[in-house]
């Protein structure tokens, strides 16, 4: 059971869901702002598009990544003939079908939390005379910090657990884009039932590992 192939399923899972993370901590805490404080033309279209990889089927959300981002995609085409680059096959397409199905937990916990910081400190810092970015980097952020918190941990878990869409975009091969869940579905399929208890046991423990601390650290603290 625990062997090199569930030794590397792990540490390769443990590799995408960071730079997952990584990505959708910036690309997140941005749109998560520019969604909670600036009102735009096309917001909720916008808003509808990230959110949507949230309710879609994952191979629906693989499909789209492989349109977009396969050797003949509309963006994968010219990455792949102008710079060399091929998600497709290769670990950071699990990276980028992670970070798109674990964005909109990020944006949608964060924006929430943005949005619940008093107005009146907002427009203090205005009148201290900070700009709309210093404010955002002084006030705003620092006061929603533990809802900032869980969104990450709510994208990583999200990420660690991603299938459907890794399965579409990168395939599952041994050692180089199988990730824990498609080892668990390898070993379920050719019936190595020890083996996938024993990397389900794994996965579950770390998802409720994660979601206890984004219970623990995304409610508001408690007042004496």
């Amino acid at each position: 059971m625990w062997d090199a192939d569930f030794t590397t399923s792990l540490r390769l899972s443990i590799q995408v869901a960071c730079v997952a993370t990584l990505l959708v901590a910036v690309v997140g805490l941005g749109l998560a702002w520019l969604f909670a404080t600036i009102p735009f033309r096309g917001k909720e279209l916008l808003d509808l598009l990230v959110t949507l990889p949230l309710v879609l089927p994952p191979t629906v959300v693989g499909y789209y990544l492989i349109v977009l981002f396969g050797r003949e995609g509309v963006i994968g085409f010219w990455l792949d003939h102008w710079l060399g680059i091929s998600v497709t096959f290769h670990w950071s397409g699990a990276v980028l079908a992670s970070f798109v199905v674990a964005l909109p937990l990020m944006v949608k916990t964060t924006r929430a939390a943005l949005e619940a910081v008093d107005s009146n400190l907002i427009a203090a810092a205005y009148t201290l005379g900070h700009s709309r970015l210093e404010t955002a980097f002084r006030v705003t952020f620092p006061l929603a910090r533990r809802g900032i918190f869980a969104g990450l941990v709510l994208a990583f878990a999200r990420a660690i657990g991603e299938f459907g869409a890794t399965l579409m975009l990168a395939g599952n091969i041994p050692g180089k884009t199988a990730t824990m869940p498609l080892s668990i579905f390898s070993a379920a399929a050719s019936g190595e039932w020890s083996r996938t208890h024993a990397y389900v046991v794994v996965l579950t423990a770390f998802s409720a590992l994660f979601l206890a601390l984004a219970n623990r650290y995304g409610r508001p603290p408690e007042s004496n």
